[in-house]
């Protein structure tokens, strides 16, 4: 799953290597000493590919394979034990490489030293590009320092705000041992610096900066992240956020795409545009439910389900299912244009038994679109199923889900131009109800949405987001995987627990809320699965959280309208009980989330529903719909003049108490003022 690509520089005479073989040939007794493996080992389990420069210059061709060069202490080998290649000094044609590469995008980290000067390495040749400078320093602090006075604890300073991340996010003390110190002269941002009790008062430890379309780190002493320390205070979590952030922002495509892309191949075929043009001018014809509308020209009808027929029959071949496309449009025809059945062509379209990475699959029904047009039209869609083999793996091995299908649109007609993100069987017209085999969600969709809405949110909100979260929100393969993960673990959640009531209630009438807590419900288990997978060491499980937390608190509950909005009211639930218990905050006009234990807020939340859900099996249908009233009114309160609270409610028992959804409010759970804020800024684009 590697997405950024690190290249550790070794052909300069570098004191660190990232090689575990090596470090033992330049320090036999302590190779930990020389050792940068676990650094390397922790960016690795989280999506990065770290490789060595072992020879030659880092030229114009070298850097462009990497998204982050990392250039840990040069050294003439008379001051330390060195990887034995090369000169510490970078030559001129090298320096010119590195600012290219970094202008353009690309990242750079140096890591200095202490009496820096002494070393004979040309750092800051290079680093003076960029405005930064490594001083000749060795900091002392007898008042802040882990032990000895050279190991000085660093004053850690700002670490960011909004799109950009914060680089200090999960970091509350790193140590610098022996260090020097650094100079600015480009307003760069101070990341860490001395305290005004050491030898060099106040002087930045740790500074990154912004150069062109690139980011440099510096740091003014290198053994932190060494074997020997990388695991001491929060130099892992600092280490990993300073290599995300810096590291080259992703393209827009795609990464990995299939060879020949079937779906990018059949959206370009003639029949496909015929079909799709077709289908659409059709559309125009119908009536809300699908039929012939009465004062359109049946002549017309006739020739586009001429065209439909003839463009679905040539497009069959490896799309079996649409010959009883073609054949339930002529019945239609041959009826008399009325409501559509496409029994045969649903039962046929069966996209859960070709769940291979890169299938393609031609989708043609008359259909309603859940969150678009309630009315009833033909349809026509080229969709794309993306199914990386880590996901198959866990859906073999842990979260079965036979219907689940992902799914990512590559053309399709007038009707996909909403926001709908959803393809189930349910939404066909078909004269009876059929057999559920499969359910598909446009994960492509949903994470574009995600990525839009959160950048403003974080941005308006000065949300302190860690970078690997600030990655999510920028890289449309890893929002994207991250969606695939959670909609396989949420969508089978919904037939799983305690389940006092039909689980995704298609036939009941309940209170919206029933359905806000049963969403909510399945959602905070997958987020509960993914710090489990996290623990376990899928650190991508970690972009699930991120995307449950930012969907949910950031954009369901300001967008559609406040008519029952259930997923909404799910939102304001989770934002509720996380800023009651404290692990979410809004001060000075900042939102701040407490990274390092916001889980266990989450996983506070999902244990409340579940008691809910528990004893519900032992209350009458009312009773439990008011329990669930009561659990949300805890924490978001009801309307003024709600008839469902506490102590106001009045409602005979009764066995079927469906006519008292009547006396729910069209809005029971109105939006805070943080959300009403919120709304009248992000809800146009949300």
């Amino acid at each position: 799953m590697s997405t950024v690509k690190v290249l550790f520089d070794e052909a300069h005479s570098e004191a660190w290597t990232i090689r575990p073989e090596l470090a033992g040939e330049m320090q036999p007794a302590h190779p930990a000493d020389a050792s940068y493996a676990r650094a390397a080992a922790a960016l690795s389990a989280r999506e990065f590919e770290v490789v060595a420069h072992r020879e030659g210059e880092l030229s114009a061709a070298v850097l462009a394979q990497a998204d982050l060069l990392v250039i840990a202490h040069p050294s003439e080998p008379a001051w330390e034990q060195t990887t034995g290649v090369g000169t510490p000094r970078l030559s001129a044609a090298e320096i010119e490489a590195i600012e290219d590469y970094v202008n353009a995008g690309g990242g750079l980290v140096v890591l200095g030293e202490t009496e820096q000067d002494k070393y004979g390495n040309n750092l800051n040749e290079l680093l003076a590009r960029f405005g930064l400078r490594l001083r000749n320093d060795t900091v002392q602090d007898y008042e802040h320092c882990d032990g000895a006075p050279t190991w000085v604890l660093a004053q850690l300073a700002h670490g960011g705000r909004g799109r950009e991340g914060d680089l200090l996010a999960r970091v509350g003390a790193a140590c610098f041992y022996r260090a020097t110190t650094i100079q600015t002269s480009n307003g760069a941002r101070v990341l860490a610096r001395t305290h005004q009790s050491a030898s060099a008062p106040g002087e930045p430890l740790l500074v990154s900066s912004q150069h062109g379309e690139g980011r440099v780190v510096v740091l003014a002493d290198s053994d932190l992240f060494g074997d020997d320390c990388i695991g001491a205070l929060d130099h892992e979590p600092l280490w990993v956020n300073i290599a995300t952030w810096a590291s080259r922002r992703p393209p827009a495509g795609r990464p990995g795409q299939p060879a020949g892309d079937p779906a990018g191949e059949l959206a370009s075929a003639p029949e496909w545009r015929a079909l799709r043009d077709a289908t659409d001018a059709l559309g125009l014809l119908q009536a809300p439910d699908g039929s012939l509308a009465a004062d359109a020209s049946r002549e017309d009808a006739a020739r586009l389900v001429a065209e439909i027929a003839s463009a679905l029959r040539a497009l069959a071949p490896g799309q079996a299912h649409l010959h009883a496309a073609a054949t339930d449009l002529q019945s239609w025809q041959e009826g008399g244009y009325g409501k559509p059945d496409f029994s045969a062509a649903l039962a046929a379209f069966r996209p859960e038994r070709r769940r291979q990475d890169g299938a393609a699959h031609v989708v043609f029904f008359p259909m309603y679109k859940q969150n678009g047009s309630p009315d009833t039209c033909f349809e026509a869609l080229v969709v794309r199923v993306p199914w990386p083999d880590w996901i198959a793996r866990l859906e073999t091995t842990r979260f079965d889900n036979p219907k689940f299908v992902p799914v990512e649109l590559v053309d399709g007609t007038r009707g996909y131009d909403s926001e709908c993100a959803v393809l189930f069987p349910e939404m066909v017209s078909v004269a009876e109800r059929q057999p559920n085999h499969w359910g598909a969600i446009f994960c492509d969709r949903e994470s574009e949405r995600l990525r839009r809405v959160a950048s403003r949110a974080a941005d308006l909100l000065e949300m302190n987001l860690p970078p690997d979260a600030a990655r999510l929100l920028v890289d449309p393969w890893v929002s994207q995987q991250a969606y695939i993960l959670w909609d396989l673990i949420h969508d089978r959640a919904h037939s799983r627990g305690d389940l006092p009531f039909d689980p995704f209630m298609v036939r009941q009438r309940a209170p919206y809320w029933m359905y806000s807590l049963e969403e909510l419900r399945c959602d905070l288990t997958a987020f509960a699965e993914a710090v489990e997978l996290e623990r376990e060491g899928l650190a991508f499980a970690r972009n699930v959280q991120y995307a449950i937390l930012f969907d949910r608190l950031l954009r369901f509950p300001i967008t559609g309208t406040r008519v029952r909005n259930y997923d909404g009211l799910g939102g304001q639930l989770l934002f509720a009980y996380l800023h009651r218990h404290g692990y979410l905050s809004w001060t000075d006009n900042q939102l701040s989330i407490e990274w390092g234990r916001v889980a266990e807020g989450v996983i506070g939340l999902r244990d409340e529903i579940l008691m809910l859900y528990r004893a519900g099996i032992d209350r009458t249908k009312l009773q439990h719909w008011s329990a669930a009233h009561d659990l949300v009114a805890a924490y978001v309160p009801p309307a003024t003049g709600s008839r469902w609270v506490a102590g106001v409610r009045d409602f005979a028992e009764v066995e079927d108490p469906r006519p008292y959804c009547d006396a729910v409010a069209p809005d029971e759970f109105p939006l805070s003022i943080f959300y009403s804020a919120l709304a009248r800024v992000l809800g146009a684009g949300a």
